[in-house]
């Protein structure tokens, strides 16, 4: 029988954070060598207006020739490269593809919303955090927010909605702190944007929610730092966590302005400006779908991309 072993590099280029994993594989099983992310803010001023800026596009390539020559100490076999909502919907987002090839070598796979989800699905599904039961997986990013109505064999419904923490900070530009009026009107337009959503999960009943790596991360560390809840550790990929403390950290975030999330224990810096908004759609989910518990997945597109991946590579 034929055993295969490699050495994989997936870099998933989202609009808030560039992401890059390296590991070694044999067969289905595979060791981390690296793991790190760099806060490229690649949406920042202009994702509303549909192009990327000069300086996060400048700060994009600098970050992906950083990765490259990462990739290379490493020796990999392969690199797989993603792009989401920034660079899809960016009117200049084939130029960023070009010169990163141009410069790096690298081949950008600028995939849509609905291979985003299904990516999102696999790394969750490999987390071991889906049941025979249906769940709602939720994964926040910069540009977009995806949602997912799945078990662990089937996918009965996804979407990808621009409705991502930046995207949303840029429109509605609240104060800081963030006023009543100001987070209702966010999550009333929440509230008209995603009827497809809320009728599919009238329709699929989901009993828990899954959030997908990024702000749930943060929300985990949150709740370690200020709560004395379950440590965030490399070798655990699921996570549940109750919702009451989760409330009590959600109602911190929100009551603060920029200073004082500073201060808040286990809040990395790069999530300072989005937490409120990431916060806000997590309350808006939960305020549909009635839960005591929710669970967290450390697993999202970049090990859903690996893992997929794998799979094709072991049934050629």
């Amino acid at each position: 029988m034929y055993i295969y072993q490699v050495r994989l590099a997936v870099i998933d280029c989202g609009t808030n954070t560039f992401n890059i994993l390296i590991v070694e594989c044999i067969e289905q099983k595979f060791n981390k060598l690296f793991n790190t992310r760099s806060a490229v803010k690649l949406g920042e001023f202009a994702i509303n207006q549909g192009f990327i800026a000069e300086v996060p596009f400048q700060r994009g390539i600098q970050t992906l020739i950083e990765f490259n020559e990462i990739i290379k100490s490493y020796k990999v076999d392969h690199a797989l490269v993603y792009a989401t909502s920034a660079i899809r919907d960016a009117a200049n987002g084939k130029d960023f593809v070009k010169l990163v090839k141009k410069q790096t070598g690298l081949q950008v796979q600028t995939i849509d919303g609905e291979k985003e989800a299904e990516l999102i699905y696999y790394g969750c599904r490999e987390a071991a955090c889906l049941e025979d039961t249906v769940s709602l997986i939720m994964d926040i990013g910069g540009g977009s927010t995806e949602f997912i109505l799945a078990d662990k064999k089937n996918i009965f419904w996804k979407k990808s909605y621009n409705l991502g923490a930046s995207r949303l900070l840029q429109k509605f530009n609240p104060g800081d702190p963030i006023q009543k009026e100001e987070a209702n009107n966010i999550i009333n337009y929440l509230n008209a944007e995603t009827t497809e959503l809320l009728d599919a999960i009238k329709k699929h009943t989901p009993i828990r929610l899954i959030g997908s790596s990024g702000a749930f991360d943060s929300v985990i560390e949150m709740i370690h730092g200020e709560l004395n809840g379950e440590e965030l550790l490399e070798e655990k990929c699921c996570y549940d966590v109750d919702v009451m403390n989760y409330k009590k950290i959600s109602e911190l975030v929100i009551s603060s302005n920029l200073t004082e999330r500073k201060k808040i224990k286990g809040l990395v810096p790069m999530r300072f400006d989005m937490i409120v908004i990431s916060c806000l759609l997590i309350n808006f989910i939960l305020m549909n779908i009635p839960l005591t518990k929710f669970r967290v997945s450390t697993y999202s597109l970049k090990e859903g991309a690996l893992f997929d991946y794998l799979n094709k590579l072991k049934n050629k």
